[in-house]
């Protein structure tokens, strides 16, 4: 198999560009408006109104063992977990802020569960921690900021000191480094330092004290994967909400370690009233699609206010599982082929020798592969293992297929390479 070489970074990245398959999770105290996770910004609302949503926070359904079971079965092989979101509610119990889940009535350690109940499925462990803090008393209201509109920005700007919330920033992520054993992933979000409004700039690096935050992390575990939303490239890119139709690659022409996160529907967290779900075959070939251009697919889900993943997530989840447990050698330790495929397949390959063809729309009797002939030693349906003849013409390599399509969402063809 060809060999990819990709930019060296700081993290070890190499279980994740083998795992492939992660899952996010988007849960704050924007469960219970259950209408955006920016439901703050999107209705520019006040803390003092927000605040019922902190008085009344009570997970009493939550149960991480339940979700690490659930991601596990859905084939995926690491979770990151919004520690905390824009709005600023923290999940864990920070010793720097009273806005926490132990001042709840939810009054425990959602982040400890998460971490321990993962890590007892197998499943690497990650934190999601914004930049973003809409509540922290000095964190600076910019355009983003729910109280951007307000006449007096510039008197509420008074005496707030972006220094001292960088600060608290590194604290709290060392007390999420430190606190809840090993973590695999941080996954900082996010940068806008070009975008302006109103008379108000964004933040960058330069207000998140980057240098500072990024060397914090590498103190505490040099190998974590960093994503790059700090402003500072690091070992992870993270293309949101759509797909690349190729392989990344940084200015150099280097190509990058990277990771589409999407979402069911058009919300990260928990919307009630959404209808925009995607089916179970769209979310299996942009998993198919994601590795054959040699990434990764982080796949959210928005759990409830009460804790548990509603009937559409679940529904959603369970059809990813039925089809990995059976093509998940497709998907697993593979990544970008050598070949180009034909029209409606997608390839993926792993460096024993294996070469995976996707078929998206089922032909009738043969399927022509372009460019394989005197490659192929055997051809099998993955799902079940059975065998499927292949003849060699013109350099190309036609497989005989039965007539009526496998019972998979999308059937995959195992082609073992010759030495």
């Amino acid at each position: 198999m060809k060999k990819y070489d990709i930019r060296k970074t700081p993290g070890d990245t190499s279980w994740f560009t083998a795992d492939r398959f992660g899952m996010f999770i988007h849960w704050g105290l924007y469960a219970m408006p259950a209408r955006h996770e920016w439901i703050k910004n999107i209705e520019r609302i006040k803390d003092e109104k927000y605040d019922k949503y902190f008085k009344f926070f009570n997970p009493d359904m939550y149960d991480a063992k339940e979700w690490a079971k659930t991601a596990k079965n859905a084939g995926m092989k690491y979770a990151v977990l919004t520690a905390k979101h824009h709005e600023g509610f923290c999940l864990f119990d920070s010793q720097y802020t009273d806005y926490k889940a132990t001042n709840t009535p939810a009054g425990r350690d959602l982040i400890k569960e998460y971490a321990e109940a993962f890590r007892a499925e197998g499943l690497k462990v990650g934190f999601y921690y914004s930049l973003i803090d809409w509540h922290h008393p000095d964190f600076t209201i910019d355009g983003k900021h729910p109280r951007r509109d307000d006449k007096n920005i510039e008197e509420l700007n008074a005496g707030r000191d972006m220094k001292k919330y960088a600060e608290y920033m590194r604290n709290q992520v060392r007390e999420l480094l430190t606190n809840y054993g090993k973590i695999d992933i941080i996954w900082f979000d996010f940068s806008y330092a070009g975008d302006y409004y109103n008379g108000m700039w964004g933040k960058g690096k330069e207000d998140w004290e980057s240098e500072k935050l990024i060397e914090t992390v590498r103190g505490i575990n040099p190998d974590i994967i960093i994503d790059n939303r700090a402003d500072i490239e690091q070992d992870l890119w993270t293309p949101e909400q759509y797909q690349p139709e190729e392989w990344i690659r940084d200015d150099d022409g280097n190509l990058v370690v990277w990771e589409a996160c999407q979402t069911f529907s058009g919300s990260w967290g928990y919307h009630r009233d959404e209808t925009s779900w995607k089916t179970p075959e769209m979310l299996i070939r942009m998993l198919i699609n994601t590795v054959s251009c040699g990434g990764n697919l982080l796949l959210n889900v928005g759990p409830t206010a009460r804790g548990y993943f509603d009937e559409r997530a679940n529904a959603a989840l369970s059809a990813m599982g039925g089809w990995m447990k059976y093509n998940s050698r497709s998907i697993y330790n593979c990544t970008q082929s050598e070949f180009a495929p034909p029209a409606d397949v997608r390839y993926t390959q792993n460096p024993d020798g294996c070469l995976y063809a996707h078929i998206y729309a089922y032909p009738f009797k043969e399927l022509k592969l372009p460019g394989l002939s005197g490659k192929v030693e055997y051809m099998q349906f993955l799902h079940d293992g059975s065998e499927l003849m292949f003849k060699e013409m013109g350099g190309d390599v036609y497989v005989e297929l039965p007539h009526v399509k496998p019972d998979q969402i999308v059937p995959v063809i195992e082609i073992i390479l010759n030495d």
